[in-house]
């Protein structure tokens, strides 16, 4: 038996994973959120995932959102409409955008850089929380740069805070089979590693249900705690379940409802030093996050005002802010609008 705030270790959450019951997981799971969130809020955020390309070298075996620079639909997002969408964006109560593209050889660090002052000139109240540390490292190689500059560069041109993309799961048998081309687990942590330094908070991410073990999970998890105890920059972690349509691992068995509890439950038992854990209705729809409210998450992520990603694997939820607002009181709590940060900007 173990309990709310114990910690545990490596090769304990590898066996909660494959063995551990999953009510009594739920249930310390919830025990563990409820010590660290004792006042019954569910938070969620405002915002808008902006793809300012989607043209990527990458090529991941698991993406069904990329295309090659001279596919018929490669594009890269006019000024004036990624203008229109931040102005919608805001006009919608959002606090964020979430700017993410692929790693596409035609745009350089300058670039990111103009964009970057554009949107903050003309949105100042806007957070951008953007470039996963597969960009930043991409932006760097290109320019022959460090990540540190690179990411001191992209700070002073506005750039607020990092998503955790591009992380999958942090084991590097696991990206050689899903996403050859992509960067190492190293250089993932060593990203994150620089932003925190540097003063900037990120959140962790983990797509799980492709190709991974037990084991390999429970390493992911380790692997976000120990950073996270050398430098505190985590605000939040996403576990969210590999969605096999349209990708070159379609023939894959998509994660059952059950796998993501199990995997949502242990992430709250085992990250005991970060604050957050967010639900992902975008994967496994509004009830299934209403339920994940009682197995470690205390926070129903982003409104979405636009998702493209996830939408091209042939997944698509699609709920306003009200539709959260209602799900978040129904499953039994508060729903309080936030910052990226985390700060509260109203109850409903």
């Amino acid at each position: 038996m173990i309990s709310p705030r114990s910690g545990i270790s490596r090769k304990e959450a590898a066996r909660l994973l494959k063995k551990g019951g999953l009510l009594e997981l739920g249930r310390i799971a919830d025990g563990q959120k409820k010590a660290m969130h004792p006042e019954d809020t569910v938070t969620f955020v405002v915002d808008r995932n902006i793809n300012y390309t989607n043209v990527c070298i990458n090529e991941c075996r698991f993406c069904a959102f990329y295309r090659r620079q001279d596919a018929p639909d490669a594009y890269v997002l006019r000024k004036g409409e990624l203008f229109r969408k931040i102005g919608e964006t805001i006009d919608l109560g959002g606090t964020q955008i979430l700017l993410q593209g692929g790693l596409n050889p035609s745009l350089g660090i300058k670039f990111h850089m103009k964009m970057l002052r554009e949107i903050k000139s003309s949105f100042p109240s806007i957070n951008i929380h953007g470039y996963s540390p597969p960009e930043i490292c991409y932006f760097a190689k290109c320019s022959s740069l460090t990540v540190r500059k690179t990411l001191g560069l992209l700070k002073a041109a506005g750039l607020d805070s990092i998503p955790g993309g591009g992380a999958e799961v942090l084991s590097d048998k696991v990206r050689e089979a899903i996403s050859p081309k992509k960067i190492r687990s190293s250089e993932w942590l060593s990203v994150m590693r620089e932003a925190h330094r540097l003063g900037m908070k990120t959140t962790a991410t983990m797509m799980f249900g492709s190709v991974e073990t037990a084991e390999d999970i429970a390493g992911h998890l380790e692997a976000i705690r120990d950073l996270q105890e050398e430098t505190g920059g985590f605000t939040a972690f996403i576990p969210w379940s590999f969605q096999p349509g349209n990708t070159a691992l379609k023939k894959t068995e998509p994660a059952t409802a059950v796998d993501y509890l199990r995997v949502l439950a242990v992430s709250r038992i085992y990250l005991d030093n970060v604050p957050n854990i967010q639900a992902s209705w975008v994967t496994q729809g509004l009830k299934m996050a209403q339920v994940a409210l009682r197995f470690g998450a205390n926070d129903f992520g982003s409104t979405m005002i636009e998702e493209n990603v996830v939408a091209s694997a042939g997944v698509s939820y699609s709920v306003s802010m009200d539709d959260i607002i209602e799900a978040i009181k129904a499953a039994g709590f508060r729903p309080a609008q936030r910052d990226t940060r985390y700060n509260i900007i109203r109850y409903f």
